[in-house]
């Protein structure tokens, strides 16, 4: 059994708002290569992961929790730019916030179901484990692809660097014997394929 209904609803909302609001606070304060974490779309994916796998059960309420964490922390982002940083208001209900928020429609989705898969035996878990390394994975295929680009991406190589540990280590964490570990990192790497031709498709890196 997960946590009740009303926790959960409580959770997606609070932990919306926090995660798009620290998101640009960490953004504006700590340093490269770290600060591009939280300009990461993985980082906002994981999120969306650990609330499903926080959920333990109900795939629906998973994905309805982790697509309100998501679509709540967009405005909440914008909130703090205009807080922070003197941005418009009117950013918020923008068309670039309007496309961030579809997208936390379906990562949360995708993203909320696989936590909860992580939770499962057999090939569910395999694939629920292997998602958050498969994005980070992904986007770290993307700053390759810039630091292959015309003019000297050398510097993003720190954030290659930075997500493929990231992959790595979750899947270590969420792992519960060195054989899952192993085929969930393996699965990871052809979902990173996939994740990245959506980046590609959708604009993103």
């Amino acid at each position: 059994m997960g946590p009740d209904h009303r926790i959960v609803a409580l959770a997606a909302v609070v932990g919306g708002f926090l995660l798009g609001f620290l998101d640009f606070v960490w953004i504006t304060s700590v340093p490269y290569p770290f600060a591009e974490l939280g300009n990461s779309i993985a980082t906002w994916a994981v999120a969306a992961f650990a609330f499903g796998y926080w959920v333990r059960s109900g795939r629906v309420r998973a994905a309805l929790g982790a697509t309100v964490l998501l679509v709540v922390a967009v405005p909440s982002y914008y909130l703090a730019a205009m807080l922070l940083q003197g941005d418009d208001l009117a950013t918020i209900w923008a068309p670039a916030s309007l496309v961030w928020m579809g997208f936390g429609v379906l990562a949360g989705v995708v993203f909320g179901i696989g936590g909860t898969w992580a939770r499962e035996t057999g090939r569910r878990q395999i694939v629920g484990t292997a998602l958050p390394a498969a994005v980070f994975f992904a986007e770290a295929a993307g700053f390759v692809r810039k630091a292959a680009g015309p003019n000297d991406g050398s510097e993003v190589l720190w954030n290659v660097a930075i997500d493929v540990v990231l992959g790595v280590l979750v899947v270590v964490l969420i792992g519960r014997t060195a054989r899952q570990r192993v085929l969930a990192l393996a699965a990871a790497l052809p979902l990173a394929a996939l994740i990245f031709v959506a980046f590609a498709l959708a604009g993103g890196r």
